[in-house]
């Protein structure tokens, strides 16, 4: 990224490269946010390619696929790589054009892709089967050696968990478990939501302890209109045990199955097979 930004003159590189940086901080927890430092970095630099590709980024994080695919066709014709071919197929679902998505998955630009980059080519033509109707073929799309090797990689989870929620799909129930059993246990970095959907396979209901407390606090003011004045002693109790729960500061977060995170422009390869 450096060595683009040093076509800058030095005071507008540094800016375009703060607004970047923001970029990549927040595009997952406030993409809206991410998207509007990425539109000040694109009017910065406009013809850096790490720009459009955060541009790309952030636009379909925002889930706003035409401006998503015009920023990543920039930044390829740019750069010359074909790493971006891959969210560039699942903007084309994201615009309702799953057969693009399909052909460009058998062009040869995919075999140019490392491993990583096939695999994600492989889930989107997946999903784009899943979109055309064609479940049975979505689930063979997913079948391959990567599915079926026992090493975990970064993408393993993901591709383990779209099998099992293909499978599911399909009423292939007892399979499904499997390999969302499977994901789960490769998923180290909570990318999929694997634990719930096994959760739900095996009629296991979570009950929010919060919801809980609340319909415990109505039942006591109830009590308290037919009682009157008399004092209650466990809102007091309950007093105390809020105040504990405010000290602990503990969150709860989601999680996302979002493929591509910007981290910072792609690994550029040279052309050839």
């Amino acid at each position: 990224m450096r060595q683009e930004l040093m076509s800058l003159p030095k005071g507008l590189a540094d800016d375009v490269a703060r607004n970047l940086v923001m970029v990549a901080q927040l595009i997952d927890e406030d993409p809206e946010k991410a998207y509007g430092y990425s539109k000040v970095a694109l009017r910065l630099a406009s013809r850096v390619a790490a720009v459009r590709e955060a541009a790309g980024f952030a636009a379909y994080a925002n889930q706003k696929y035409s401006e998503a695919l015009a920023e990543f066709r920039a930044a390829r014709r740019m750069s010359g790589g074909v790493e971006l071919w891959p969210v560039m197929a699942d903007c084309e679902r994201g615009l309702g054009r799953p057969e693009r998505a399909l052909a460009m998955a058998g062009e040869p630009e995919v075999q140019k892709l490392d491993k990583a980059g096939q695999v994600e080519m492989r889930l989107v033509a997946a999903g784009a089967r899943r979109d055309m109707g064609q479940l049975e073929a979505a689930i063979v799309t997913l079948q391959s050696p990567e599915l079926a090797s026992h090493a975990n990689h970064p993408w393993t989870a993901r591709l383990r968990y779209a099998y099992a929620d293909a499978l599911l799909a399909a009423g292939r129930e007892q399979e499904a478990r499997e390999w969302f059993a499977k994901a789960l246990e490769a998923d180290k970095d909570g990318a999929t939501d694997a634990s719930d959907r096994l959760a739900e396979l095996d009629g296991v209901e979570f009950v929010d302890a919060f919801d809980e407390d609340e319909d415990e606090d109505e039942t006591e003011d109830a009590n308290d209109d037919r009682d009157g004045d008399e004092p209650n002693l466990r809102d007091d109790a309950d007093d105390l045990d809020d105040e504990d729960d405010e000290d602990d500061g503990r969150g709860r977060s989601g999680r996302t199955g979002r493929p591509w995170r910007w981290r910072g422009p792609a690994r550029r390869r040279a052309a050839g097979p």
